[in-house]
């Protein structure tokens, strides 16, 4: 703990899949300042896509070894497994000044920021502030992700669909237990959008909280760090839909990893992508190709049929040259059928 009695502030980076966590991460450690930072990423899949990103920043502030992954399961389900161990392992290295934990898209902060009342936590760390990161984009359109048309329709003739869906649970929970939230893609909004988006969150804003409207995620780090809030201490106030249940689960999403050999053509791989959300449920796509007679590791990212692409490190000498993607949507996803469309 740096010699002090002091607790290490961490700061929770919470958002429905594709809001741009990770982004906004990568620009924190890039501009830390000589701020000694620590990171906890935890995916939901099999593979860790967004640890290997932030890997890849390559900033002396943020060491490799200071970004630990959790893949085993959602991280508001399974605290006292992977949280605990985690800190334990961060703290033991020592130097840390702050840390940044960035949950799945599906996680409830709730369930987390309780566990700072812990007595193996309490006393060296503090909740310095929940931040959550909205698909500023999607909402403009009326949904909080892109590819959720069929539900977009369900609520217009059914508002009760929209009550009781889990999506929309999420997004709602996680507002609920927000210090700041951030509107992210505000360059894809125009100014009808950017107003329907403010007042979709201002709809579900429980109590008077900033909000700030970004783009790619540059978010300045004082504005992010150093909130000093010590959510823990007010969590109560935080009321949220799972109050009353003793557990949550995400039986309504999937996820699966789908290797991919070397390409030739990253244009033909982004069409492969982009199409999956016009034929399947599929929320997020995440991961890496290898293309052929290029040194660098292609970073392929997709929220519904918007997709990114950018060649983000190269590869080192002791790695395979294989690419692999992480397919996340909704429950009852073909997986088979999806692998063949990427392959193509």
């Amino acid at each position: 703990m740096n010699g002090s009695l002091a607790r290490i502030p961490c700061t929770i980076v919470t958002g429905f899949l594709g809001a741009g966590k990770t982004t906004l991460i990568r620009h924190v450690i890039a501009t830390a300042q000589g701020r000694r930072l620590a990171v906890i990423v935890n995916e939901f899949g099999d593979v860790g896509i967004d640890g290997e990103i932030l890997k890849g920043c390559g900033n002396a502030t943020c060491p490799e070894e200071n970004i630990v992954e959790l893949a085993n399961g959602c991280l508001c389900c399974t605290v006292a497994d992977e949280f605990v161990p985690a800190l334990d392992a961060i703290l033991a290295r020592g130097g840390v000044e702050h840390i940044v934990i960035e949950t799945s898209g599906l996680a409830l902060p709730k369930p987390l920021v309780q566990a700072f009342h812990w007595p193996a936590i309490k006393s060296r760390v503090t909740v310095d502030g929940v931040v959550v990161v909205i698909d500023g984009a999607a909402l403009a359109d009326g949904r909080v992700a892109h590819d959720l048309n069929a539900l977009a329709q369900q609520r217009v003739t059914d508002t009760a669909l929209a009550h009781d869906d889990p999506i929309e649970e999420v997004f709602e929970d996680q507002i609920a237990c927000a210090d700041l939230v951030v509107l992210n893609k505000r360059d894809l909004i125009d100014p009808s959008g950017f107003a329907k988006a403010q007042a979709a969150i201002a709809d579900v804003l429980p109590r008077s909280v900033k909000v700030i409207a970004v783009a790619d995620g540059k978010v300045d780090q004082t504005l992010l760090l150093g909130l000093g809030v010590g959510t823990e201490d007010d969590i109560g106030n935080r009321r949220t839909h799972h109050d009353a249940e003793e557990d949550h689960d995400h039986d309504d999403f999937d996820s699966f990893v789908v290797p991919l050999a070397e390409i030739a053509d990253p244009t033909a791989l982004v069409r492969r992508v982009t199409a999956l959300a016009e034929t399947f449920d599929v929320l997020r796509v995440k991961g890496f190709a290898a293309v052929a007679d290029k040194p660098r590791r292609l970073l392929v990212q997709a929220v519904g049929p918007r997709v990114t692409q950018q060649y983000d490190r190269p590869w080192s000498a002791d790695e395979v040259r294989k690419g692999r993607l992480v397919v996340i949507g909704l429950k009852g996803l073909d997986r088979a059928a999806i692998a063949r469309a990427l392959a193509e």
